[in-house]
């Protein structure tokens, strides 16, 4: 085993990600065939003038039982908000207007939400610049991006529709549309009606794009300290310190390769969670995607640990800077950084990759591009400026006792994985797994210890394939089938403590009866696969924490995602976030739910419960 093929075995794992998160079903076999709605762009002119405003509409048509949601979401109501997308001839302006009120409709397991059905029209006001020429024409194009739902399912409605309008001296009105836009006037002046749509509450002003890029920088720059990335980043900053006085362009041209492989794959996973409307680390809600994962983890924990060499270089991993092939290794180590990120958030983090909900899609990905360079910045710093490794102890012994106390990280890290999967799958398929990887350890111990290059050709041969027989069995013996998958229920604490919480599962229903009922309600969306949220639980065993619970009478409801839950994602997207873990408190009487910061605190959790005082 070579560090090129450890390279392919990094791919692999990345496109099983891919994979993984393609396989997601979001609509569910009751999907209807039927098409729920369609859309269509009118307009009360047939002919626009040069300068002049005209008013304009996209016109949804639903079918029976179906809706969508209107721009901005109640409280209460679990759904996505329906958005327009514009696209517009250069010099074109679109103002949108207030739409029409939303109403009672029956939704999903028999509940009532609120939205629009039948037909609804949904107005904008369209300027052409005053320079338009008189006798050509333009093409006006909108993206309706809802969510349409019956009470069987909801599915995804992503639907392009264009009209293309005359440049003439003065606007022609289009009678056909009268009725649609009440008999005004081909063109308007601009202004802003006052409407009963306007009830409806306008949207929190977003952060400014540039304090979200800093935020997604700052959280990428983050990532590195957490236990399944830092063995990473550590073995790389080894890597520059054994190079120090060599030939700088090769230190620089690996620090380049190591940003480029976590660019890609931050590419890669970001167009994936914004063409599919994923969450961060959606992937990692396959069981079978995490046990790949640990198994992985495992080979490379005990690559680190001694137990066999990639390479001839002690370093192992990632290194090889004076050979063309030890760039793969940095490449590879971008990958790595990557996939092992995946199960973490940070501070600031949530909030930039929440705002990606909202934003165009090429504001999106520089979301998800800065992030990637938060991540790698430590590495190319070093690289780029080697001087900075003058601070760090010179080459010697010390390197490969790193390297190996590393390996406990990462051995850790194994052992969290096994922790997800036990909330995933049980029975004989959860010790399957367990055996699986003894199995995938002996074959990399046969593979140290008879794959040397000091023994006979016919013995590493042997060797090699005993190790890839022994792996490929472990991976075939400890694949969890579908049929393994647990169910999940409400959780306690701890259920011998008197004092500890209550969390009931979370549900849409019981959060709009608990606030009708004035009762205070917090909630923690979760999954086992998010190392943070493992964090954040130790709070709750604060005894001043869960007597301020009691006191209040709080309402303690667990949103468990460890598993795709369409529900939760569009609870999650209401909430203007893409990950988790995410922790909200509704306050009786208060229409917006408070979102506390992403790592609790006993402080911050505190402070939260203490504006039920007031």
């Amino acid at each position: 085993m070579n560090r090129s093929r450890f390279l392919s075995l990094a791919v692999w794992l990345l496109a099983a990600a891919v994979s993984n998160a393609q396989s997601f079903s979001i609509g569910g076999d009751d999907a209807p065939k039927q098409q729920q709605v369609t859309a269509e762009l009118i307009a009360a002119v047939s002919a626009a003038a040069p300068g002049q405003p005209f008013q304009a509409a996209v016109k949804l048509v639903h079918a029976k039982d179906s809706h969508t949601y209107g721009k901005v979401l109640p409280p209460e109501i679990i759904g996505k908000p329906t958005k327009l997308i514009w696209t517009l001839p250069e010099g074109w302006k679109v103002d949108e207007l207030p739409w029409p009120t939303t109403h009672k409709v029956p939704s999903t397991d028999g509940a009532m939400s609120e939205g629009y059905d039948g037909t609804v029209h949904l107005p904008v006001t369209i300027t052409p610049p005053a320079n338009a020429v008189v006798g050509s024409s333009a093409e006006l194009k909108v993206k309706v991006d809802a969510l349409v739902c019956d009470p069987k399912s909801c599915m995804p409605f992503v639907k392009e529709v264009s009209l293309t309008l005359r440049i003439a001296a003065a606007a022609e009105a289009d009678a056909k549309n009268a009725a649609v836009f009440g008999g005004a006037p081909a063109t308007t002046e601009k202004k802003s009606p006052e409407t009963k749509a306007a009830a409806v509450s306008a949207p929190k002003s977003p952060l400014p794009f540039a304090q979200l890029l800093l935020y997604a920088f700052i959280g990428g720059l983050i990532l590195n300290i957490m236990p399944c990335v830092f063995p990473v980043l550590g073995i790389k900053v080894t890597s520059v310190v054994q190079q120090a006085g060599e030939d700088r362009r090769k230190v620089v041209l690996h620090g380049l390769m190591y940003t480029v492989g976590i660019l890609l794959s931050f590419w890669v996973l970001g167009g994936l969670a914004i063409a599919l409307n994923k969450g961060w680390g959606s992937q990692l809600q396959s069981a079978s995607f995490n046990f790949f994962l640990a198994a992985f983890f495992l080979v490379f924990a005990l690559n680190m640990a001694g137990l066999f060499e990639i390479g001839t270089s002690a370093i192992g991993v990632g290194t090889g800077l004076q050979s063309k092939s030890g760039l793969g290794g940095s490449f590879f180590s971008g990958l790595l950084a990557t996939v092992v990120a995946t199960p973490c958030s940070a501070p600031f983090l949530g909030t930039a990759l929440g705002a990606t909900l909202a934003l165009p899609p090429s504001q999106s990905m520089l979301i998800f591009t800065l992030i990637g360079f938060g991540l790698a910045s430590p590495f190319l710093l070093l690289s780029l400026f080697p001087s900075l490794v003058s601070a760090l102890p010179r080459p010697g012994a010390w390197m490969e006792s790193f390297k190996q106390g590393m390996s406990f990280l990462l051995f850790g890290t194994v052992g969290f994985m096994l922790y997800v999967l036990t909330t995933q799958i049980e029975g004989l398929p959860l010790l399957f797994v367990i055996l699986s990887l003894v199995l995938i350890s002996l074959g990399c111990w046969i593979y140290g210890r008879w794959a040397l290059p000091h023994k006979p050709a016919r013995t590493q041969n042997i060797a090699r394939l005993l190790t890839l027989l022994a792996i490929a069995a472990g991976l075939w013996f400890g694949l969890p089938p579908a049929s393994a998958a647990r169910s999940h229920s409400t959780e306690t604490v701890n259920p011998n403590d008197p004092d500890a919480l209550h969390w009931e599962t979370w549900s849409p229903e019981k959060v709009a009866a608990l606030r009708a009922a004035k009762q205070p309600v917090y909630i923690d969306f979760t999954a086992s696969w998010c190392w943070t949220c493992q964090v954040n639980k130790r709070v709750y065993a604060n005894a001043s924490l869960r007597a301020l619970f009691k006191q209040h009478k709080v309402a303690t409801l667990k949103a468990d995602w460890s598993d795709e839950n369409e529900t939760i994602r569009l609870a999650l997207e209401a909430l203007g976030k893409r990950a988790v873990p995410v922790n909200v408190l509704y306050l009786p009487g208060v229409e917006e739910p408070f979102i506390l910061d992403e790592l609790l605190t006993v402080g911050n959790v505190t402070a939260a419960l203490k504006k039920l005082e007031k």
